[in-house]
Order: C-alpha cells, then sequence, then structure tokens
C-alpha cells in the first residue's frame, strides 16, 4: 500500500487544498475524521487539473459535521453515521437534503500488547465482554479459545474509546450491540454513549495515541489510521464464522447488498455484520451531506465547484481508494449516488443547467 500523508495526526487539524476550475470561491467543510486521508488525496489529484476555488475542511468528529450542516455554518459536511431522523427533520425534511456515501471503510480493533506474535484473532460477544469490563485479563479463556497455542499475557486489558460524538463510536457500538443484548441494554448505540470504564480520547488520531502510548491496550479506529500509525489490529470472526483480516477487498464485499436499500437522496446503509465468507464484519460507509437546493451557498460558482468536485470523487476518484486502505464504490452504489448528485438545483434549476 502506498504510505498515506501524515497530515492528520493532530486531532481537530484544519486542511485547505485548491480544488476546482472556478476562481473566487472559497467552501468550509468539516466532520468525520474517519474519511480524511481519502478526501486530501482526492483534493490533492483534482487540484492538479482543476485549480481555483479553495476548500477547508476541519477534521473535528461526525457530530460537529452534522451540528455544521445543520446550522450552515460547513457547506458541506462529512460523516461516517448516517443522519437521524430527528436530524434530518432539522434540515427540512428528507427532501431538503443529498446524503451520499462516498467510500466504504473498516473499523478495527487495535491494540498494544508486548512480545505478543501476532495476529490477535476476536469474535464480536468477546469484545463486548471486555468493553463491558466483565473480561478484565488478557489470557481469559474466552480470549484463549479465539487464540489456540498463542502465548497470551496475563495483563489487565485496558480499552480505550471516543469521547467525542463520532461515527467510528456509531459503528462500533451498532456493531457490538448486534453481537451483545447485554452490550445493547448496557451500553446502547451512538455517536456518543457512556462507557461503563476504560480511557477516552478525541478521535481517530486521539485514540490510536493512547493506545501507542498504553501497554496492554485495545481500542477501535479507522483502518487507514491504524496502517498510518503502525498499529496492529486483529482478525474478526465474521457472520459465517470465518476470521477475516481488515482489507478493501473485504470491505467492499460487506457492501455488495446495499444498494436495494438505497432510496431517493438519502442514500443510508447499514453494512456491519453482513454475509459472506471474505466479509469483514466491522465495515460502514462514510457520507459527505448537503442540503439539495445549494442556494444557502450564496454564489454559484461555489455551488458548481462543489457539484463538479462531488461527482469527480465519486467516480474517478473512486480509482484511489484501495491505495489508502479504503473500498471504493460498487457500480450498482455509483448509479444511486449519480442520481442524488443530479437534484442538486441553482435558483430551481438544475446545477449544471444554472446560469
Amino acid at each position: 500500500m502506498k504510505k498515506i500523508a501524515s497530515v492528520f495526526a493532530a486531532v481537530g487539524l484544519l486542511v485547505s487544498f485548491n480544488v476546482s476550475a472556478r476562481a473566487d470561491a472559497r467552501l468550509q467543510g468539516g466532520g468525520a475524521t474517519f474519511p480524511a486521508p481519502i478526501y486530501q488525496r482526492w483534493v490533492t489529484e483534482y487540484q492538479k487539473a482543476h485549480p481555483g476555488v479553495q476548500i477547508d475542511y476541519v477534521a473535528n468528529g461526525s457530530g460537529a459535521g452534522v451540528k455544521g450542516i445543520t446550522q450552515k455554518t460547513f457547506d458541506f459536511a462529512g460523516s461516517d453515521a448516517p443522519m437521524s431522523k430527528k436530524e434530518i427533520q432539522a434540515v427540512g425534511g428528507p427532501d431538503a437534503i443529498v446524503e451520499i456515501p462516498t467510500v466504504a471503510g473498516a473499523v478495527v480493533i487495535a491494540y498494544n500488547l508486548p512480545n505478543f506474535q501476532g495476529p490477535l484473532k476476536l469474535d464480536g460477544p468477546t469484545l463486548a465482554e471486555i468493553y463491558l469490563g466483565t473480561i478484565k485479563t488478557w489470557n481469559d479463556p474466552k480470549i484463549a479459545a479465539l487464540n489456540p497455542g498463542a502465548a497470551l499475557p496475563a495483563l489487565p486489558i485496558a480499552t480505550v474509546h471516543r469521547t467525542d460524538g463520532s461515527g467510528t463510536n456509531y459503528i462500533f457500538t451498532n456493531y457490538l450491540a448486534g453481537q451483545s443484548a447485554d452490550f445493547a441494554n448496557k451500553v446502547g448505540t451512538g455517536k456518543s454513549v457512556e462507557w461503563p470504564n476504560g480511557t477516552g480520547g478525541p478521535q481517530n488520531a486521539g485514540v490510536a495515541q493512547i493506545i501507542q502510548a498504553t501497554p496492554a491496550s485495545v481500542g477501535y479506529i479507522e483502518l487507514a489510521y491504524a496502517k498510518q500509525s503502525k498499529i496492529p489490529f486483529a482478525d474478526m470472526k465474521n457472520k459465517d464464522g470465518k476470521f477475516v483480516t481488515a482489507t478493501a477487498e473485504s470491505v467492499s464485499l460487506a457492501g455488495e447488498g446495499a444498494v436495494d436499500h438505497m432510496k431517493g437522496t438519502v442514500l443510508a446503509s447499514n453494512i456491519w455484520n453482513q454475509p459472506g465468507d471474505k466479509a469483514y464484519p466491522i465495515a460502514s460507509f462514510t457520507y459527505i451531506i448537503v442540503y439539495k437546493d445549494l442556494g444557502y451557498l450564496k454564489d454559484e460558482n461555489k455551488a458548481k465547484g462543489l457539484a463538479e468536485f462531488l461527482r469527480w470523487a465519486t467516480t474517478e476518484g473512486e480509482k484511489l481508494a484501495p491505495d489508502l486502505d479504503y473500498a471504493p464504490l460498487s457500480p450498482g452504489v455509483q448509479k444511486k449516488v449519480e442520481a442524488a448528485l443530479d437534484t442538486l438545483t441553482w435558483g430551481g434549476k438544475p446545477v449544471a443547467q444554472a446560469k
């Protein structure tokens, strides 16, 4: 895999790039940290042929992204969790927005076990017990049963979790809730939850830093951050009982069945714990959210620049996704995204036809 530029090591980093042919316009986006490396790559490649408009993207978490688009302090938002019914109503209902998947990615279970010869193998029920605190040491019989012959240390497990409202929390908690009724009842699901124990850190970068600094720790981060930080991560047992390593291919297989669930312009579909021998179980799409009527941008050049970039990113840009350990959209999902982008308007007309 090609190396990912280490530009998101600092949490909440503001990243600026020139991305469009249209001059004298500036777009402000923000939100999910999960897709930040691929968004950076897309913009870098796109600007080579389309210099002009300045785009700033603040990688500050999915919760901040949804808040920013709701309050219109962001021109576009990134979120790993699809908007809730309440959040959609706050922006005017499903007919008022376009929410498109951009790539699919994996949440991996990163760990710091000195002298352990991996890879570590885990399953959902065991991972839920680790985060509930009922499994307390690395040599617990339930972990040992998943790793026959492995020399697991008799060390207390130090769990690490996200403290900010995030799509990564949403993906991880929904996966665990589906694996453990006890977890669903005691912790629940969402972008923010109350964890019963462990240490918290902000965003993917913050969690990764804590794992690296804490022997015997375990935490959940996005695949690209684990690879960039050279943190080992566990193979996960999937719905078909197979242990699978997170890769672009195994995440793509998890997303194959999404097309039939995508309707209208709010193209949300959950893809964790999907069937298939080679499907990675903690997978999800990540989304960009804009208003269908781009009049809120107050500038036709900005509207056209944003629409053009989104079309390029979700077609030509998809070819770059595997280089950074993201899964590209399947052809069927791309067609759904194209149709949703066709509904973007300026002055009552499709953006491409606006004068």
